[in-house]
């Protein structure tokens, strides 16, 4: 175990997790029993089942940001519109404060009873919130029990969405451990997917609904959506298996495991993720900084936002598989220093000619760098922990990573936003200083990796 030397100084320790860490990213996991021709047979079902509930979690989120601005005066109402929509904002934030514990509960959950289990619960979970959003009446019709609901609803999805990903992350790759990389990809190409729907359906709405139709029932139709995604996801994954059982006897709890032993790979795994998870949600800001801050259309955010969206589905696997041949960390660092040297030119030829086809390419192609990166990701983050922690380990990690840089981000730009000397480039001083956090972290992976 990470550290299991309680007498340990603390360069030991550093230098024992990297032995264990080397030996988890260059040891595959064992293969399941069944032969690889059933596993090539099935790999599209098993890709499907875990990323239709992942894709659902990231449709919710990508819906709610995109259509902000309606939600704010239907449940948020202030005096002062930017009051309204920090509020709104802030309700987005509040349900990732929960996802860490939906992380660790779920995970535990997983890496003691089943991978399967956990991704039953989780997607029965949010279905459900998704439900009490798009059915919610206003703050006109029942006055405060409306934002009081929707927060409840959103702390719902908050904390299934929180033990989606370890679960899910940890059941492709022991299903295919020789081709981690491409497996788990299909976790942001999911996004990717949920994400392009969420834009699709702001373009469609905007560009066909009058703002009055839009802003009295219209925001409703993508969330009565994805309603309809939940029982599609129940079905598929009642109809897979784990590859590999539950341990039969009792083990220490992957919880305790993790936070005693497991800090070092957890804190990694947290700084790899920031960056990709920051851009994510710039893209799903846009539509909000396209109206509040370029004084530009709806839609031309969200046909930006679309495009981004579109290389995350088509990109995020071929990065994924690239990544199988020549490694992650050299792949991940590659691209994480081309997005550090691109993300403030390109906010300042936004703000500088915000016009829609600048922001159109300027949005792509960071959505085009983050792709890339974003492909290996969860397989460099299974790697960091060992089968019996893994979905615990990863639901932690990922979960407060999403939480401090993405989840807030949308609150923390629009606050930037109101300083004089930041003003329309908050968004590229934000990304940049989370853009050098994410290097060091995969430095010092790769680092340990070679140790």
């Amino acid at each position: 175990m990470l550290g299991s030397s309680t007498g340990m100084t603390g360069r030991e320790m550093v230098a024992d997790a990297a032995k264990e860490i080397q030996m988890t990213l260059s040891t595959p996991t064992a293969m399941p029993s069944h032969d690889s021709t059933v596993d090539k047979k099935n790999i599209t079902r098993l890709i499907v089942a875990t990323s239709v509930g992942n894709a659902l979690e990231w449709y919710d989120i990508s819906v709610y940001a995109y259509f902000a601005v309606y939600l704010s005066r239907a449940f948020f109402p202030a005096n002062d519109p930017t009051t309204s929509l920090l509020l709104t904002f802030g309700s987005f934030g509040l349900s990732f404060l929960i996802r860490p514990i939906g992380g660790v509960v779920l995970g535990a959950y997983a890496d003691r009873h089943g991978r399967k289990a956990s991704l039953m619960l989780s997607i029965v979970l949010m279905t459900f919130g998704t439900l009490v959003l798009a059915l919610m009446p206003t703050f006109e019709t029942i006055g405060i029990l409306a934002p009081i609901t929707v927060m409840l609803a959103r702390l719902v999805q908050g904390f299934s969405a929180g033990g989606e990903f370890g679960s899910s992350t940890a059941f492709l790759v022991e299903h295919m451990p020789e081709r981690r990389g491409f497996v788990a990809s299909w976790q942001f190409a999911s996004q990717g997917v949920s994400g392009l729907l969420g834009a699709g359906f702001g373009a469609l709405l905007t560009s066909l609904m009058s703002p009055e139709d839009l802003q009295s029932w219209g925001w409703r139709l993508p969330f009565l959506f994805g309603v309809l995604i939940g029982p599609v996801g129940i079905y598929i994954r009642n109809h897979v298996d784990d590859a590999t059982p539950p341990p039969a006897a009792k083990q220490e709890s992957p919880v305790r495991e993790v936070f005693a032993r497991q800090m070092l790979p957890t804190i990694l795994a947290i700084g790899a993720l920031a960056v990709s998870t920051a851009v994510n949600y710039l893209i799903v800001y846009m539509p909000t900084y396209v109206v509040k801050t370029l004084n530009l259309e709806p839609s031309v955010g969200f046909i930006a936002a679309f495009a981004a969206q579109t290389a995350v589905a088509l990109l995020a696997p071929i990065a994924g598989f690239v990544s199988d041949k020549i490694g992650r960390t050299t792949h991940m660092i590659l691209f994480a220093l081309l997005l550090l040297v691109s993300i403030f030119p390109a906010f300042l030829l936004l703000t500088g000619k915000p016009t829609p086809v600048i922001i159109l390419l300027g949005v792509l192609w960071l959505g085009v760098l983050k792709s890339l990166y974003y492909g290996p990701l969860a397989a460099l983050m299974s790697e960091l922990f060992p089968p019996a922690t893994r979905a615990t380990g990863l639901g932690l990690s990922y979960n407060i990573g999403v939480t401090l840089f993405g989840g807030m981000g949308p609150a923390i730009m629009t606050w930037m936003g109101g300083f004089a000397l930041i003003g329309e480039l908050a968004p590229g001083y934000y990304l940049t200083a989370v853009c050098i956090l994410s290097l060091g972290a995969l430095f010092t992976i790769r680092r340990m990796r070679l140790a």
